[in-house]
């Protein structure tokens, strides 16, 4: 039987990836819903070439209701969140909600609200994969190396992770080079092809900043067993060591289909008919990260360890800043000071549901956007 997907962000890098591993399987999935922000062209080319499929413009008026409706209505067995930002967090939880597996590409939905997200999903029986490179790779690691101890939920074996990063395009740039880069610099990536959310966050590497909030409570990890790595050749897609002090890695070509195949089929590893790593050709570069330089990192490890609501405020100012940026209103090296200003306010509150986050979320955004426009 064919297994029901939705893919939500469907015309967007993760969207296309997973339509392109769907359609190379066809007898093993069935695409049941399909949404899209804004791209309602593409959405009706999708809706040609997949009729039996929901399709949802969420960015028009009624929009996301409609999403949260369908994603109920359709039941998919597993659901891929390539919806970029803040606006996949409800989403993640109608798909969780549904009892439908996630295959998590938005790492904003665990950022921002990770003890609800992750306590619904055991209430549900609900299992999160990630499908950012970079948990995939820890997730699949901790899977088969807790399986050696006959538990693939137990990470106590594990004493440290490190997350690989590019470097983006500013690896090499000084602090003083870096306040004159524009937009245009910053969505060169040397590596990936993504969103320009996304491409501006590896360059300023608020997106690994994310991402170590995100395996503080993916990975049940304390945040200063998150490590970071600099490695521009994104082939090694994050490390583990474990208690042992034996480090173990997962290497592929930097493509978001390996980890996207690995979510649909998880838990079966099949075969997947792409080019494969030639390691005989390889050199691999590591290095530690600057945190003078990148700053988004430091605030990120402080954020993760005031927990709270402290990583929902930094992935606001974070998004608010960046919007500013891309519409030229300040400067690239701002990014960084806007979300520090943010997180000098008080984000310690409790919260068990969505409302307490979304209002956090929002209150954090009005206090971006007090200092950009003084910036601007």
């Amino acid at each position: 039987m064919k297994k029901r997907v939705a893919v939500l962000g469907a015309t967007g890098s993760i969207g296309k990836s997973s339509l392109d591993v769907i359609s190379r399987n066809k007898d093993n999935f069935e695409i049941v819903l399909l949404s899209a922000n804004s791209k309602n062209s593409e959405l009706e080319q999708l809706k040609n070439q997949f009729p039996d499929a929901v399709c949802v413009l969420s960015g028009k008026e009624n929009g996301k209701k409609n999403l949260l409706e369908a994603i109920g209505n359709v039941q998919p067995e597993i659901t891929i969140n390539g919806i970029a930002g803040s606006a996949g967090l409800e989403p993640s939880l109608a798909a969780i909600e549904a009892g439908s597996n996630l295959a998590l590409a938005n790492k904003e939905t665990v950022v921002m609200a990770g003890k609800l997200v992750l306590s619904l999903a055991k209430k549900k029986n609900v299992k999160i994969i990630p499908v950012d490179s970079e948990h995939s790779a820890i997730f699949h690691l901790i899977e088969a190396h807790a399986r050696r101890n006959g538990d693939t939920n137990d990470s106590s074996i594990i004493s440290e992770i490190v997350l690989t990063a590019s470097g983006g395009p500013f690896r090499k740039l000084t602090l003083k080079e870096m306040e004159s880069v524009t937009a245009n610099d910053a969505l060169s990536h040397p590596t990936w092809k993504m969103g320009p959310k996304i491409t501006i966050d590896s360059a300023s590497m608020a997106n690994k900043g994310l991402e170590i909030i995100e395996a503080c409570s993916l990975f049940d990890m304390e945040p200063e067993k998150i490590k970071v790595a600099i490695h521009p050749q994104s082939v090694v897609h994050s490390l583990i060591r474990l208690c042992n002090g034996v480090f173990y890695a997962q290497l592929s070509k930097p493509d978001m289909r390996h980890p996207i195949h690995d979510a649909l089929f998880w838990p079966k590893t099949e075969p997947l008919d792409l080019d494969i790593l030639d390691f005989t050709s390889l050199t691999l570069e590591f290095e530690k990260p600057d945190l003078v330089r990148f700053p988004m990192l430091k605030l990120a490890w402080e954020a993760a360890e005031l927990s709270s609501l402290y990583p929902c405020a930094y992935n606001a100012a974070n998004e608010e800043a960046v919007a500013a940026f891309l519409q030229n209103k300040i400067g690239f090296t701002d990014i960084p000071k806007i979300t520090a200003f943010v997180l000098e306010k008080d984000w310690a509150v409790n919260y068990n549901e969505k409302e307490t986050v979304l209002k956090a979320d929002t209150d954090a955004r009005s206090e971006a956007v007090k200092i950009i426009k003084k910036m601007s």
